[in-house]
Parts: structure tokens; sequence; C-alpha cells
């Protein structure tokens, strides 16, 4: 019963078997790959975008990090929801690759910007000059950090804000494959025919061991991405090992099955929490992640009998069983319906 995170399951086994075929023999290093030419051939048409520039790295903070750095300068304030995973859990990382931008909190509701929110934020950075941060780009969480996904609407208005500043947007999709199932759209439709410029593209969380790619619509980004890359030693010698698991990744669209799985299993574990008299939900749940609150004795219950996931607002130590402790739950594409029903049935008590 381990909900605590998809980032804590297992790689899937075909990116498992690429990592072994791709050991057998010698590859030109630092992307000179030829697994690495077909990975950016197929990012190219699952995007639609035949002219963008695709790069590997193997964390989702370098994605997110380097991508900004590239689209703002250190005098720059790049503009994000309050709960964005950029402000919330990457230690101050895209401050210290863009050499200093700031992040400008904007106001969310269930963790998602709206257009006018977006519009008085960006709008209020002005009339200091030299004295205030300058207007950097706009970076949206697609699937949120409370498990709630932007429609592809909602992402055309806060481009549109964007734009009409003449700001760049910059997608960070860790679970990109999760929203995108979940929103039934392609991956051209939740990006740049949205107005999206630039896109963290996880694979992570989502059945590879440790591969993200970022990709440039434009490629008049692609020089200075390449230099921020390398001098922030996010370059892989043996890039090869990266290029292998983003190609089974993509190979007959096993990024969208392993998604399908992740939010399947979430949605069955969602029901069954709605039937229980008085578990209680923060948020909506849009993909594979849940926020939801429900008796300490559950808590007790499920932490007696080895349950791993994460208490979000309380502690379990206290002498009210009844009081409501609420949880964050991540499923993962590995996620086994027995364990999904063993976990509601402790809930349930």
């Amino acid at each position: 019963m381990f909900f605590a995170s998809d980032n804590s399951g297992p790689a899937h086994p075909l990116v498992m078997a690429a990592l072994v075929h791709a050991n057998e023999g010698y590859a030109m290093p630092y992307g000179a790959d030829a697994l690495m030419d077909e990975v950016r051939v197929r990012i190219r048409e699952i995007f639609e975008a035949p002219e963008a520039a695709v790069y590997l790295v193997a964390t989702g903070t370098a994605a997110n990090s380097i991508s900004l750095a590239t689209l703002s300068q250190p005098w720059d304030t790049i503009f994000c929801a309050t709960e964005a995973h950029i402000q919330e859990d990457e230690c101050n990382a895209p401050e210290f690759y863009t050499g200093g931008a700031k992040l400008t909190l904007v106001p969310s509701e269930h963790a998602k910007m709206t257009p006018p929110a977006l519009h008085r934020a960006i709008e209020a950075e002005e009339g200091r000059g030299v004295h205030g941060p300058q207007r950097g780009p706009v970076s949206i969480t697609n699937v949120t950090e409370r498990g709630t996904i932007y429609s592809v609407a909602e992402l055309t208005e806060l481009c549109k804000v964007a734009k009409s500043f003449n700001l760049p947007t910059h997608l960070d999709g860790a679970r990109f494959a999760n929203a995108l199932v979940a929103l039934g759209c392609t991956p051209a439709e939740m990006t740049w025919k949205a107005g999206i410029d630039a896109v963290s593209f996880g694979g992570t969380k989502n059945g590879c061991m440790g591969v993200e790619a970022v990709i440039f619509f434009d490629p008049k980004h692609a020089w200075e991405f390449e230099l921020r890359r390398k001098r922030g030693a996010h370059l892989f010698s043996k890039h090869r090992y990266l290029s292998a698991q983003m190609l089974a990744y993509l190979t007959d669209d096993l990024w969208l099955d392993l998604a399908r799985r992740a939010n399947a299993a979430n949605a069955r574990l969602v029901r069954g929490l709605k039937q229980i008299e008085g578990v209680t939900f923060l948020h909506e749940p849009d993909a594979n992640m849940s926020f939801a609150g429900w008796s300490r004795a559950g808590h007790q219950r499920l932490h007696d009998s080895g349950a791993t996931y994460y208490i979000w607002e309380g502690v379990l130590d206290g002498t009210d069983p009844d009081k409501v402790l609420t949880a964050r739950m991540v499923a993962d594409w590995s996620t086994r319906d027995d364990n999904i029903d063993r976990f509601l049935e402790l809930v349930r008590g």
C-alpha cells in the first residue's frame, strides 16, 4: 500500500530492458548518440513541432530551472501559482540557475492561477524602473501540486495574458502524460497551440528511471539552453542512457498507457473514499493525485498496517481518535487494485 509518490514506484520493464540494450557496445557521448536522434524525431512528431529544440536531463528540477533560466534574466521575476512546484519543492533552484531571478507568487484557486489574478500580478510589477524586478516568464504546473488540472481553455487564457505583456510561458509537465490523458487532447493542443513556449516533459514520475525532456518550440533558445545545461553540470556524458529511457517511454505510446493506469488507480481510490462516511476532499482530483481527510483512528490503522502516504495536515500522534487529518495520496502505473481495496478497508475500519 504505497501511495507516497509516483516517483517512488518502479521503472517499467520495457524502460529497464532498453537500458540493458543501450549498454551494449559504444555510442557517442553528450547527446550525439543515435538513440537521441530518434528521440528528437519522435518528440517532434508527437508535439507536431518539426522545428522544436529537444533536450534531455535527468531531473525535473534541472528541466524546470534551466528552461526558466533560458527564458529569463537575473533581474526578472517569474510568475507562478502560490503552490507551484518551482516554489514549493525545488530548494530555490530556479533562483540559483537564473542567477537571481525571483518568483512572484500568484494567488490561486485549488493550485490554479486565474487569468485575472495573473494579469494583476504582472501589471503590479511596473513603475519602479531600475529599482524593481523586471517582468519575466510565466510558469504553469500541469498537473498541479494539488492534483488539479488546467484545461486547454484555461491554459490558452493564461498564455494570452502573458503574451499581452510580451512574456514567454513555461509548462512544468512533470506529470504531463497524466494531464494529457485526463484532458483527452493532443500534446500540441496542451502546449504550443495554447501559447506555451517551453515544456518540461516528465518521464521519471511515469515509469522511467530518471529522465525528463526539455522542449523549446522556438529553436532560437537552443544554443543558450545547451550552454546553460553544460555550465549547470546537467549534460550527461553517457547520454545514451537518458535517450534509451525516453525512446522506450515513447515507443508504442507506453507513456500514455502508464499515465492511464496511474489515473485509473487514483480514480478507483477516490471512488472508494467518497463512499466512506466522514471522508472529505480538499480538491477535486483530476489525475493521479488526491488530497482527502478522515479520522486519526483511520490513519492509525493504515500506519499500523504499513501503508505509506503523506499526512498533509495534522499529526498522527494525539489523543482524539476522531480528529480529522488530511493526507496526500499519489498512484503510479504499478499501483494494484488489491492494495487500493485494502487501503479503503482500513480507512473504513
